[in-house]
């Protein structure tokens, strides 16, 4: 039987949370006292594991200042989301893109940076649980663009990487794919620019919700 597998980014690619991404980090480096880096930096890093996000922002720190960092964006982005100040939208068109996916007989998964703890939250927020039947996070596997997410959700669904196809807003999401032998797609509305996304091998990227799904259904 053939497998027709889509698995997503989530922050970026499903929802926009950049909000809580750089309310966090600015957060995080108060807590130690050192200037937080620009919000335009921090978007950058979106989709990469926490340890090497901070690793790339900032490269100078002592190692203890580092996972003093990653630690109190941790804390600070888990009292946003228990106090009810968390915003994370799902961009315009997506819950109902996934609804016809998953009654058209596709396989949904995510392959994200968000810990296991947040992407179950986020999930379940907007009422998508139950359209996933794979959820690979940053908590279980070696930061993108490792392949280790992807290969694991296509072992879940028993899809080859002929069956599957990745979508993502940033040439970590698209470097995974190509790792992993998986077709690519872009979008535009999240953290990395379409040339970016292109040069980094996806097939195409898609400006709107219309176009994705032209897209994955290929």
């Amino acid at each position: 039987m053939t497998v027709r597998l889509a698995v997503f980014d989530c922050d970026g690619t499903l929802i926009d949370g950049q909000a809580g991404v750089v309310n966090a980090m600015d957060a995080a480096f108060a807590e130690i006292g050192v200037p937080a880096p620009p919000h335009t930096q921090v978007r950058r890093i979106v989709g990469l594991s926490l340890p090497q996000a901070i690793r790339q922002l900032a490269p100078d720190l002592a190692d203890s200042q580092q996972m003093a960092v990653v630690q109190a964006y941790k804390n600070a982005f888990r009292l946003s989301r228990e106090n009810g100040s968390l915003r994370e939208p799902l961009y315009d068109g997506m819950a109902d893109l996934l609804h016809r996916l998953h009654d058209g007989g596709w396989t949904l998964g995510v392959a994200t940076g968000k810990s296991d703890r947040g992407l179950v939250s986020t999930l379940a927020t907007h009422g998508l649980t139950d359209l996933f039947a794979t959820l690979h996070t940053a908590d279980r596997h070696p930061s993108k663009p490792h392949p280790s997410m992807l290969e694991a959700a296509m072992e879940d669904t028993a899809a080859t990487p002929d069956e599957s196809c990745m979508i993502g807003d940033t040439v970590f999401d698209i470097q995974m794919a190509a790792n992993a032998g998986v077709r690519a797609i872009g979008v535009s509305w999240g953290y990395h620019e379409p040339a970016e996304l292109l040069e980094a091998g996806a097939v195409a990227v898609a400006d709107d919700i219309a176009e994705l799904e032209r897209l994955i259904l290929g």
